[in-house]
């Protein structure tokens, strides 16, 4: 049933009797009379469309004949040499086209303004045409009784139209610049209309902060179809008609839950549809008004159709949604019925939103000290956990190719205080097998799209469920969706079960949604909104400091996440320090005016980028066999208040933003922001708002303190920024030695001895109980591995990632206790430090700890001054290795070394030694036991280039030709496709000029 609102006087003070009928009825709208300019103007338009509608035939007619051909044209006509007469005549049959398109856009515009509901037909390839018709049109019946129902402002005439930027939506359309000598009159004019409000009406409403109507007058809108864009929004119809944007709260105030000439409602304070019949204040001017009767709008088929048809195609093609934008919890809950007051739920349970990091009740309740907001942030810290590990390998890389032997940044710094809590809840939080999914599951659907030749749908949302399903959804109903995606609660729900997710393969696709970012749980469903996508500004009111964790998390997420290629980050009046999370995304800018500047030249660039494209939105620029990676997101985060000026700039900047793949997220201290298509508040509690969205989630948080400790650990993995870059040390032991340093002598013979470094084997100990060895085995692996001690929850998180309860654990640790008893003095071989991680005492060695520090002795310790200690030591520690680290693990098990970086130390360290070793033997001219020790070191780093180029010197220094040859093309056959690496291409045109003779003789 359509709402009517009744509206009193300001000033009155009596209430209405509670037995008064609400008015049903419009109210009608004063119209003044007509004056001289007006028949002036109508009787311009009348001469005009007379002159272009019959006078150009007719002269056509006259001087240049008719366009039909006299008969069926020969074969010979097309052999005729091209005169100017023909030229002439192909012009007038151009003419004479244009005519006849013309002629249609006025009789298209007449049958729309005589109607007076519905949207106006769209002549095929009219565009400027059609609105010099539409405004002749108008003109015309200006003076008319139909004059209150055409579609386009008058005020509108003479300002430029510039491509896309500006949308003219609610029939305030702008004209081209053809019309700039009527600016002055169609003011006049415009003036004219807003006089209809009635000032007294129009001063009451602006004086009480914009009431509903003045005097009780309302008006009806009917919306237009924008030229240009496929969308509009209340912001911009207030902006236009009341003067203000953030007025739009009245319209939707008058209009929601009133049914449409679609069938649709206005539910949501969101984008808005043509065809619709608006109510709006009494001040309101411009644009077209029609007479809305009692109930909903009685429209023919034909129009319903021609409506329906404009938001599939419009709305879709354009990449920005054209119904309703309401952000639902999908299945679990409808959303809201009344947005500006929805149902509070009850409060849901803190979740993670995935498997992984759910556990069950013990564990959940204890986080033993680490920061809860990184344990219930699984996508985040996953996120997060990679980076790191990709920056501490780089570091490391760096380091080993950056000095001799590679002796620099071996072992990263060890984290202590908040910085090593902060590294326990990533470790514990992180859901990498999700991000996985999350990222094969949207590449994949892309690609299926693009096989079917189906465009990307605009995704506003995504929600991962408890059980690891994942609901998209649309800005719009996008049809059936590829297989095995499926239907979800409505049309513009799209699902994927975990089970199917997890069947994809690797899409060799442009990441379709990177965009898209976390902001929260609600009812064990998290939330991640597609920034890129939201059609205008997202702001976020609250206090300062509960805004910067918001802004934190979602700034760090962006710069870390495994579902995107790249992107640009923009990060205005805060962030400076986060910058090493991802230096090539992340940039910082200090104030509105760089960031004016600099959005202001990429908008229009990327606005040009399309339209040379040929792309109707970066979505489609992300399929097929464009150049994706033109059309990565840029999404700017400013996390202080605007000015007001700022603030309507910032509006204007973003009016076509989700088209252009830019979002903008806002900070804001309370106060309306103007083009905010989303408004958020984070509370004190932690608690995300947004109620006409119908969300009420528990934020995703990244506070100040948990913040430092992130940025810290990626500064710290920079081998030029730690403490283990110090050449001075660290206190308390040598600059670069390990964490853990064994007593090699005699006399240190461990009680308990791991060999990792191959097959996993232990010595010292019994064999454990066999349904529980391998569990006892992986929980001492990690221990072993992490001498400076494991947190009792990484620990079980890493043994069973998908969740456990407190006495499990314990139990489990009993029984390790157990198993590895104590020392002869009594003290358990597993303890506990200050801190409550788990320790090993030093009793329990492996041979990686060895190896460890045969190195170190015998680069940095008693090897540096003694030649023949060296050697031994060096020799001693090659022969430890066996293979890869954990040769024979299990499948499905171990999967936490994927965070760890010994993976990437160990080859470097073998390395290093067989380096090392080589280098002692060289210098007493021993090339067979440096070729033995590098071929050692080769079995288990065989990628490293540094092994290889020794090699090559080493077997030249023999004096064999042919030795050389045969190491030269089997160094070529393992480069594969990628060739030789330039480097060692180098040193074989020194050492072998003609290798490139034997290859080209085996290819």
């Amino acid at each position: 049933m359509p709402r009517r609102r009744t509206t009193s006087s300001p000033s009155s003070t009596a209430p209405p009797a509670p037995s008064a009928p609400r008015n049903r009825t419009p109210q009608p709208v004063r119209v003044r009379r007509r004056t001289f300019g007006d028949f002036v103007k109508a009787f311009l338009a009348l001469v005009v469309l007379a002159g272009l509608v019959v006078g150009v035939p007719f002269a056509l007619a006259v001087t240049a004949g008719w366009p039909f051909p006299g008969g069926a044209p020969s074969l010979d006509w097309l052999q005729r040499e091209i005169t100017v007469t023909t030229f002439l005549h192909i012009l007038t049959v151009i003419v004479w086209l244009a005519w006849a398109q013309f002629t249609a856009c006025v009789l298209v515009e007449v049958k729309a303004a005589l109607s007076g509901v519905g949207v106006p037909g769209r002549v095929p390839g009219s565009g400027p045409s059609q609105l010099l018709a539409r405004q002749l049109v108008a003109a015309l019946l200006l003076v008319g009784a139909t004059a209150a129902s055409l579609t386009p402002g008058l005020s509108q005439l003479g300002q430029s139209l510039e491509g896309n930027q500006k949308p003219s939506v609610a029939a305030a359309q702008q004209t081209p610049g053809i019309f700039a000598q009527q600016q002055e009159q169609a003011a006049a004019t415009a003036g004219a209309l807003a006089e209809q409000a009635g000032q007294a009406g129009q001063a009451a409403a602006r004086a009480d902060g914009g009431s509903a109507a003045a005097h009780g007058d309302t008006k009806y809108y009917r919306i237009q179809p924008p030229e240009g864009r496929h969308h509009d929004s209340l912001w911009e119809v207030a902006e236009r008609h009341l003067g203000d944007g953030r007025r739009y709260k009245e319209i939707f105030e008058l209009n929601k839950d009133r049914v449409q000439p679609d069938g649709s409602r206005l539910s949501e304070a969101s984008l808005i549809r043509p065809g619709w019949i608006m109510e709006m204040p009494g001040d309101a001017r411009g644009g077209e008004l029609v007479e809305m009767p009692d109930e909903a709008p009685n429209v023919s088929e034909q129009v319903q159709q021609q409506i329906s048809d404009y938001a599939r195609t419009g709305d879709h093609a354009q990449g920005s949604g054209g119904g309703d934008v309401q952000v639902s919890l999908p299945e679990q809950r409808p959303a809201p019925a009344d947005p500006a007051n929805p149902v509070t739920p009850a409060t849901p349970v803190p979740s993670t939103g995935q498997e992984h990091a759910a556990p069950a009740a013990g564990q959940a309740g204890d986080s033993f000290g680490l920061p809860e907001a990184l344990l219930t942030a699984p996508l985040l810290a996953a996120g997060l956990l990679g980076a790191l590990g990709r920056r501490r390998r780089q570091a490391m890389w760096q380091s080993a190719l950056g000095a001799v032997g590679g002796r620099r940044g071996m072992e990263p710094p060890t984290p202590t205080g908040d910085a090593q809590d902060v590294q326990d809840a990533l470790l514990v939080g992180a859901d990498p097998e999700g991000v996985r999914l999350l990222d094969r599951s949207l590449r994949g659907l892309a690609a299926s799209l693009t096989a079917d030749s189906r465009p990307l749908p605009v995704v506003y949302a995504a929600w991962m469920s408890g059980n690891g399903d994942l609901h998209l959804q649309l800005a719009q109903p996008a049809g059936k969706p590829p297989s095995p995606w499926r239907q979800g609660q409505d049309q513009t729900f799209w699902m994927l079960a975990r089970a199917d997710a997890e069947g994809y393969e690797e899409a060799e696709t442009a990441a379709p949604y990177p965009g898209l970012v976390s902001l929260g749980t609600m009812d064990d469903s998290r939330l991640l909104l597609n920034l890129e996508a939201v059609p205008g500004i997202v702001s976020l009111g609250g206090t300062e400091a509960d805004r910067a964790a918001v802004f934190a998390s979602v700034a760090a997420e962006l710069a870390t996440n495994g579902w995107s290629d790249r992107m640009t980050i923009t990060l205005v009046g805060f962030g400076d320090d986060l910058t090493p999370l991802a230096p090539n995304r992340i940039r910082h800018l200090d104030g509105f005016e760089d960031l004016f500047e600099t959005m202001s030249a990429e908008t229009r660039q990327r606005r040009g980028a399309l339209g040379t494209a040929g792309h109707d939105s970066v979505l489609t620029g992300r399929t097929g066999p464009a150049q994706h990676t033109r059309w990565a997101p840029h999404l700017v985060l400013l996390a202080a208040q605007p000015s007001d000026d700022d603030a309507l700039r910032l509006a204007e900047l973003a009016a076509d933003a989700g088209r252009l793949g830019i979002g903008y997220l806002v900070g804001t201290g309370g106060a309306d922001l103007p083009g905010a298509a989303w408004e958020m508040e984070i509370t004190g509690e932690g608690r995300l708002l947004a109620p006409l969205l119908g969300l009420e989630l528990d934020a995703q948080l990244l506070p100040a303190a948990q913040r430092r400790a992130v940025v810290e650990l990626f500064t710290d993995a920079d081998p030029g920024s730690g403490p283990g870059s110090d050449p001075e040390g660290g206190p308390g032991r040598p600059a670069n030695a390990p964490p853990f340093l064994v007593d090699i002598s005699e006399q240190g013979r461990p009680a308990v001895y791991a060999r990792l470094v191959g097959s996993y084997e232990i010595i010292g100990l019994d064999a454990p109980d066999g349904e529980r060895s391998a569990l006892l085995h992986e929980a001492l692996a990690l221990l072993l591995l992490h001498r400076e001690g494991v947190h009792p929850r990484v620990l079980s998180s890493a043994l069973w990632p998908r969740g456990v309860t407190a006495d499990v654990r314990d139990a489990l640790l009993e029984r390790l206790r157990a198993w590895l008893g104590s020392d002869p003095d009594g003290t358990p071989r597993l303890g506990t430090d200050a801190t409550g991680r788990l320790t090993l005492a030093k009793s329990v060695v492996s041979d990686l700890d060895v190896l460890r520090s045969l190195y170190y002795e015998a680069t940095q310790g008693r090897g540096v001054g003694s030649r023949q200690v060296r050697g031994r030591l060096l020799t001693d520690a090659l022969v430890l290795v066996r293979g890869p680290l954990l040769a024979d693990r299990p499948e499905g098990r171990y999967r936490w070394l994927t965070h760890e970086i010994v993976d990437a130390q160990l080859p470097l360290l073998v390395a290093d030694t067989g380096l090392a070793l080589s280098e002692f033997h060289l210098e007493k001219d021993r090339a067979e036991k440096a070729i033995e020790a590098l071929n050692a070191a080769l079995r288990t780093a065989p990628a490293d280039e540094r092994l290889w180029h020794e090699l090559l010197r080493a077997t030249h220094s023999t004096g064999d030709p042919g030795r050389l040859r045969a190491l030269a093309a089997d160094l070529v056959a393992r480069s594969g496709a990628r060739g030789v690496p330039p480097r060692t291409e180098a040193l074989l045109d020194e050492l072998l000029p003609t290798w490139r003779e034997g290859v080209s003789a085996a290819g």
